[in-house]
C-alpha cells in the first residue's frame, strides 16, 4: 500500500535521527491545529476530521491513487471572503496482504477558490482539467454546487488544490473514513477491539512487532547455552540481569537503518501503562547482521530463524524448525558465570531478545514461548491505543454531545494528574469549556484520541442535521429563542453539505479514523497492490532499461510472467515480491527502489529470471574453457571480451594461454566440478545466483535441495524461490547498508558493486530514479527526456 500525507514538505525527505522511522509524518503532525480536534468539536459534537495548516495556502495532494467521488471548485470565496467551500472527495481501493481489499475515502475541505490563486503566486498548472474551472454556476458570495466525480481518476501526490480558509482561519479540514461494509470486510480480520488478543495464525504481519509478556516470567543474564565467552554459536551477548518481571510487559520492536529499536511498557492492574524506556533501546547493526545471526543460531533452517528474529514467529509455510527440544546431546549440568541457570540445549525455535523488564533492568527472554503473544501493526492491537468508539463504548450521549467524565473513562484518564473540577458545570457552554480545557491541556489525551476509530455520522450528510444541531435551540444554545437565525443556519449548512452528490448511502454512520494516524499506520505496510506494482515499470525508458512497456505488458510480466525470445519468467511475481519485501525488511521506498533498480536490470525488466545464454556459453563461463575456445573468442568476440573485462590488456597468445586456467580455477572455487555444472548452475533468480556453491548455500539456508536436477531450475521457474533467493542474497551481502545511504547515482553504484554483474549501470540508475519517485514522497519525477511514467491509457 502506497500512501502519503496531503502535504509533502521537502524538509522531511531527509532525517538524521535513525530512531525515527517516518520523518515525513513527524513533520506533518506539526501542522495539526489545536482547534477542531479529532473527534470532538468545540461545541462537544462529533468532529471526525483534523485541521491542518502547513503554511499560507500550500498545495494539497492526494494521499493515494483514487477515484473522484464528488468535488466542488469555487471561483470566489463565500461568507464575505472568510470562507472557502471547495472540496475533493476520493475513494481509494488497495491491499495490505491477507487476500482482502482495503477501501477507504479521503476528504479535502476548504480549498482555495480559483480567483485567489494569483494572490499567492499559484496557477492551475498541473491540476486536472476538472479542477481548473468551477464545478457549477458560481455567484460571488454564494456556495458553488458540488459535482459528481464521474469516474475521474487521480494519482497519489497529484495536486487537488490549495489550502483555503474558513471563518477567517487558514487551514485544511481533512478526513479519512470507511463505509460500514468496507470496514467490516477488512477489520473483521484484525484484532481491533479485542482486549485479549492472541498470536495470529496467518502471515498477515507488517509494521512494528509487539510481544505481550505475562508477569512472573524469567529473564536471564545470558541466553541458555552461551559459552565462557558469552557467545551462543559464535554470536556475542552482553551480560544483563537475572530476575522476573513483576508486571505484564508490552514490548515494541522495529528496525530502522540497520538498527533494532525496542520500547517497553509495564502494565498495572488497572490497565495503565508506564514507559520503561524513555528512549528506544538501540542495538546497532542488528538488522544488517540478521542473516549472519540466523545462519549461526538456526543451523537447521536459517530461513525460518531469520523470520523468528524479525517477527518473533515463522510466517513461511511449512515451517522447518520445530518446537521440540533437542534430545541429543543431553543437557549439561551447571551454570555459567553471571548466569545461575543450568545450560541446556535450547528449543530449535528459541528466540532470545534483550528486554527491559523493570526500571533500569534488562535481561534475555525466549520470546518464542507460547505464553508470550506475538502481534504486529497488522492486528491493530488495543494496547497501542486503537479503540473502537461505537454504541456501548462512546463518550457521546444520545444528543451527540461528548461528556468529559465518560471520555476520561475511555482514555483511562491519560491526564491522571488533573484534579476533579470543584464547580459543577451545568450549561452547554460551561461543559464545552471544561471539555476543551481537558483535551487541549493534555498531550496524553490528544494522543489517546488519535487511536479512536469512531462510528459516527458525517457532518456533510444533511440527513443528520435535525438531530445533530437541534441542541442549538436549547436554553444556553447559540440559537435559543432565534428560530429565524436557526433556519438560516440550516439553509446555509445544507448548501455547504454535499452528501447527496456522492451517491453514498445517506443517514448512516461511517467509521472515521484520525487521518494522520491512519496514514502513519498504513505507511508501515510493505505490501504493494497489483495496480501499484504495474506502475513500477516505466512506460518509456532507455533501451537498456526496457524501452517501451505498455500498461498491459507490465501487468502481464507481474501476473503471467514471460515466455518469448527475451527469456522466461514465472507467473505471480507480484505476490512473490510482496512476500519477499515483508520477509527481508524492504519497509521503505528507498530500499525497495534500490532493490528494484538492480532487479529490473538483472531480469530485463522482468522478462527473464535466468541469465541470457545457451549451454555452450554457460560451459565456457562457469565450467571449462579450452584454448580453442579462447582463440575463437579473441578472433570473433574481441569487443565483447573487452567490455566484460576478460582481456585485461593481454595479447592473443597471452589470453589463450591464461584464460582457460582462470575459468578452471573459478569453476573449482565455485564447486562446478561435475560435467554440465556450467549450464546447471548458471545465473538464476531475480538476482542471479550462480555456481554450485551458491545454489548449495541457498539450499542450506532454506533447508531444501537446489543442487539435484531438476531442482536448480526452481530458482528460475518458481516465483517464490526466484524472489526469495534475491532477498536472501541481498540480506547475506548486507546491501541494505549501502541502500540506506541515500538516493544518489553513487548510492546506486554502491549497491551494484555488491550485486555484481557485467554492466548496465545507467539502466540501474534510471530504474532506481523512476521507482523511487513512484514509491516515495518526492513530488517531481526525475527530469529525463527518455523517461515516461506508466499510465493505463493507450498502448
Amino acid at each position: 500500500m502506497i500512501i502519503s500525507p496531503p502535504f509533502l514538505p521537502e524538509s522531511a525527505l531527509t532525517s538524521d535521527d535513525k530512531s525515527k522511522p517516518d520523518p515525513m509524518m513527524d513533520a506533518v503532525d506539526k501542522f495539526e491545529l489545536a482547534h477542531g480536534i479529532y473527534p470532538i468539536a468545540a461545541d462537544r459534537s462529533w468532529h471526525c476530521g483534523v485541521h491542518l495548516a502547513p503554511d499560507m495556502h500550500g498545495a494539497v495532494h492526494a494521499i493515494a491513487d483514487g477515484e473522484v467521488v464528488a468535488y466542488r471548485v469555487c471561483q470566489h470565496a463565500i461568507d464575505s471572503g472568510n470562507g472557502n467551500a471547495g472540496f475533493v472527495l476520493l475513494k481509494h481501493t488497495t491491499e495490505t496482504g491477507g487476500d482482502r481489499a482495503l477501501t477507504f475515502y479521503s476528504l479535502y475541505m476548504h480549498l482555495l477558490p480559483l480567483a485567489e490563486y494569483h494572490s499567492f503566486g499559484f496557477d492551475d498548472t498541473g491540476l486536472a482539467d476538472f479542477l481548473q474551472k468551477p464545478s457549477g454556476a458560481d455567484t460571488k458570495g454564494q456556495v458553488t454546487p458540488a459535482a459528481k466525480g464521474n469516474g475521474q481518476k487521480v494519482r497519489r501526490k497529484d495536486t487537488l488544490g490549495y489550502v483555503g480558509r474558513y471563518q477567517g482561519v487558514t487551514y485544511l479540514h481533512f478526513e479519512v473514513f470507511m463505509l460500514p461494509v468496507d470496514f467490516n470486510a477488512y477489520f473483521d480480520h484484525t484484532q481491533l477491539g479485542n482486549g485479549a488478543p492472541s498470536t495470529p495464525t496467518t502471515s498477515d504481519c507488517w509494521g512494528h512487532t509487539y510481544y505481550m509478556i505475562p508477569a512472573g516470567q524469567q529473564f536471564l543474564a545470558l541466553p541458555l547455552g552461551t559459552d565462557e565467552h558469552n557467545k551462543l554459536h559464535g554470536i556475542a551477548f552482553q551480560p544483563r540481569r537475572t530476575d522476573t518481571n513483576a508486571f505484564p510487559l508490552i514490548v515494541e520492536t522495529y528496525f530502522t537503518k540497520g538498527a533494532k529499536y525496542t520500547n517497553v511498557w509495564s502494565v498495572a492492574a488497572d490497565g495503565s501503562r508506564t514507559l520503561l524506556t524513555p528512549d528506544p533501546v538501540e542495538e546497532k547493526n542488528y538488522e544488517y547482521d540478521l542473516y549472519h545471526r540466523a545462519d549461526a543460531l538456526y543451523a537447521t533452517c536459517p530461513s525460518d530463524g531469520y523470520e523468528l528474529l524479525r517477527f518473533g514467529r515463522i510466517l513461511s509455510t511449512p515451517a522447518t524448525l520445530t518446537d521440540q527440544t533437542a534430545s541429543s546431546p543431553p543437557p549439561v549440568s551447571g551454570a555459567l558465570p553471571g548466569n545461575p541457570h543450568p545450560v541446556a540445549i535450547p528449543n530449535q525455535r528459541a528466540t532470545w531478545a534483550q528486554v527491559t523488564f523493570a526500571q533500569g533492568a534488562q535481561g534475555y527472554i525466549d520470546i518464542n514461548k507460547a505464553e508470550i503473544k506475538k502481534l504486529s501493526d497488522a492486528d491493530f492491537p488495543s494496547f497501542m491505543g486503537w479503540q473502537k468508539i461505537s454504541d456501548g463504548n462512546t463518550p457521546f450521549d444520545s444528543d451527540g454531545l461528548c461528556d468529559v467524565d465518560a471520555l476520561k473513562r475511555i482514555v483511562k484518564d491519560a491526564a491522571d494528574s488533573e484534579q476533579p473540577t470543584a464547580v459543577v458545570k451545568t450549561t452547554n457552554i460551561q461543559k464545552a469549556d471544561v471539555l476543551s480545557s481537558y483535551v487541549k491541556g493534555h498531550d496524553a489525551v490528544r494522543q489517546a484520541l488519535r487511536g479512536f476509530v469512531c462510528n459516527a455520522p458525517s457532518e456533510w450528510d444533511s440527513a443528520n442535521n435535525e438531530t445533530r444541531y437541534a441542541k442549538l435551540l436549547d436554553e444556553g444554545g447559540f440559537y435559543h429563542g432565534d428560530d429565524d437565525g436557526y433556519n438560516k443556519f440550516l439553509k446555509y449548512l445544507k448548501e455547504i453539505q454535499f452528501w447527496d452528490t456522492t451517491g453514498l448511502p445517506a443517514g448512516q454512520k461511517l467509521w472515521f479514523f484520525h487521518p494522520l494516524a491512519f496514514i502513519r499506520h498504513f505507511r508501515k505496510c510493505v505490501w504493494l497492490s497489483l495496480q501499484e506494482q504495474i506502475q513500477l515499470l516505466p512506460r518509456k525508458s532507455i533501451s537498456d532499461a526496457g524501452g517501451h512497456i505498455s500498461w498491459v505488458e507490465s501487468k502481464k510480466r507481474f501476473v503471467d510472467g514471460n515466455d518469448d525470445s527475451r527469456g522466461q519468467s514465472p507467473k505471480r511475481l507480484w505476490l512473490a515480491l510482496n512476500q519477499m519485501f515483508l520477509k527481508y525488511g524492504f519497509k521503505n521506498d528507498l530500499r525497495k527502489a534500490h532493490f528494484l533498480g538492480q532487479v529490473f536490470k538483472e531480469t530485463g525488466a522482468l522478462c527473464s529470471t535466468r541469465e541470457n545464454g545457451n549451454a555452450d556459453y554457460f560451459r565456457k563461463m562457469y565450467e571449462s574453457y579450452t584454448a580453442s575456445d579462447a582463440a575463437y573468442d579473441f578472433d570473433n568476440k574481441y569487443n565483447w571480451l573487452k567490455n566484460l573485462g576478460f582481456l585485461k590488456n593481454r595479447d592473443r597468445a597471452t589470453y589463450i594461454a591464461q584464460r582457460p586456467g582462470e575459468v578452471h580455477a573459478k569453476a573449482v572455487a565455485g564447486g562446478n566440478v561435475q560435467s554440465g555444472d556450467g549450464p546447471r548452475f548458471c545465473g538464476r533468480g531475480l538476482i542471479h545466483l550462480t555456481w554450485r556453491i551458491g545454489y548449495s548455500e541457498y539450499g542450506k539456508y532454506r533447508a531444501k535441495d537446489y543442487t539435484t536436477d531438476p531442482n536448480p531450475t526452481l530458482l528460475q521457474s518458481d516465483a517464490e524461490t526466484a524472489a526469495d533467493s534475491a532477498g536472501y542474497f541481498w540480506a547475506k551481502t548486507q546491501i541494505d547498508a549501502k541502500a540506506d545511504g541515500g538516493a544518489s547515482d553513487t548510492d546506486v553504484r554502491n549497491c551494484f558493486g555488491l550485486v555484481g554483474g557485467a554492466g548496465g549501470l545507467a539502466a540501474r540508475q534510471q530504474f532506481f530514479r523512476y521507482t523511487y519517485f513512484i514509491l516515495g514522497d518526492t513530488l517531481r519525477m526525475p527530469a529525463d527526456s527518455t523517461l515516461e511514467r506508466q499510465t493505463e491509457e493507450g498502448a
